[in-house]
């Protein structure tokens, strides 16, 4: 099927790595020859992120200030989001849909194909992070998940890992189809200089990013470990963090800057469904130094050097053997740069037309069976 001049509707946010994977798409999309509609939902991008979008070619950035679900007090903002978001592909004439937030599903009717992408969800976050039942203010966003992913004419997730906690935790006959998310490569500067020091990038007010552990093992080493990233959250949650070099939130071409030098990055995190940091410091041909989930040793199995999550001394003692080992730190670099060449923007772009001709193929065999 030629997908030239389809019109999609993708919809994102400019908080976390949704935007970049969301960007990445669209760019490889539009050299394809679709026309992307990007709506943004929750906080109005940055200058930054405005003019990264609004360079790629055939894409339209439309910033609806419509709500994130993991924002909302309850199912009635995200079915008001979800009807809107509807109508806004009814008038740009969108042929497919594409939600990266499927709760945007449950209360609406679209008259193109819906594709959901589900990059994570409160349900799944909080069995991993608080390992107890769904608290009942939050069984509406449980609800709204299952229904917005049941109405999806295709779902999809960016691990094995992650459908498969999907397909368990909602249920679901048949797992969603895996496409891993891709991220264009930002080799360092020729000579440019490696230092010694460790790099995280993440929420870190999100407690399964561990940021505690790695301010306690920061507190033991001798060199610089820096952190990019918001330490306060949407809701009041904060981190404190007494050893860490708290960098903010990096735009793209500042955190690039920081992973020219090369630095040993870490991730702590005890749930990902993909992990979009570790991908960029990867590209960068930074060691990587990841917890042993589940997720982690699908992507980044023979290319990392993984520790048990909770272990402070096993961080501190992977971290300290790479600074040591000068050819250890450089295999395992290179090791990182080759496995990251898997996830491109192009090839996450190859699988997904694939996926939005089968989807465009299987609503109009339908259409045809019901006439």
């Amino acid at each position: 099927m030629n997908l030239a001049g389809m019109r999609l509707l993708l919809t994102t946010d400019a908080v976390g790595g949704v935007w970049q994977y969301s960007l990445e798409l669209a760019g490889s999309l539009a050299t394809r020859g679709v026309r992307v509609i990007l709506l943004v939902l929750g906080p109005p991008p940055t200058a930054a992120q405005r003019l990264e979008a609004r360079v790629i070619r055939g894409v339209k950035l439309i910033e609806t200030g419509l709500p994130l679900d993991w924002l909302s007090p309850g199912p009635d903002e995200v079915h008001a989001a979800g009807r809107a978001i509807a109508a806004l592909a009814t008038e740009e004439r969108a042929d497919l849909v594409q939600l990266n937030m499927p709760t945007l599903g449950s209360g609406a009717r679209f008259a193109a194909p819906v594709i959901a992408v589900t990059h994570g969800c409160v349900g799944t976050w909080w069995e991993a992070a608080e390992r107890r039942p769904l608290p009942p203010a939050f069984e509406w966003h449980r609800n709204a998940m299952a229904k917005g992913l049941s109405a999806a004419d295709c779902v999809l997730a960016p691990s094995a890992s992650y459908a498969a906690t999907v397909a368990r935790y909602y249920g679901l006959a048949k797992a969603p189809i895996v496409v891993p998310n891709g991220r264009s490569p930002h080799p360092a500067p020729p000579g440019a200089p490696v230092q010694d020091s460790v790099l995280t990038v993440g929420r870190l007010w999100d407690r399964v990013k561990n940021a505690a552990l790695l301010d306690r093992v920061a507190g033991r080493l001798a060199i610089p470990f820096h952190a990019a990233g918001a330490i306060t959250g949407p809701h009041g949650e904060c981190t404190e963090l007494t050893h860490l070099h708290a960098l903010g939130h990096l735009e793209t071409a500042a955190l690039e800057h920081y992973l020219a030098t090369r630095p040993v990055f870490v991730s702590a995190a005890t749930f990902e469904p993909f992990g979009l940091a570790v991908l960029e410091a990867a590209a960068a041909g930074c060691a990587l130094v990841l917890s042993d989930i589940a997720t982690f040793r699908e992507l980044w199995d023979d290319a990392a050097i993984f520790v048990p999550p909770l272990d402070d001394d096993a961080y501190l003692d992977a971290i300290e053997t790479i600074i040591g080992d000068t050819p250890l730190r450089q295999r395992l670099g290179e090791d990182a740069r080759k496995r990251a060449l898997r996830f491109t923007p192009e090839r996450t772009a190859d699988r997904m037309m694939q996926v939005y001709a089968s989807t465009l193929s299987n609503r109009t065999s339908k259409e045809q069976a019901a006439a």
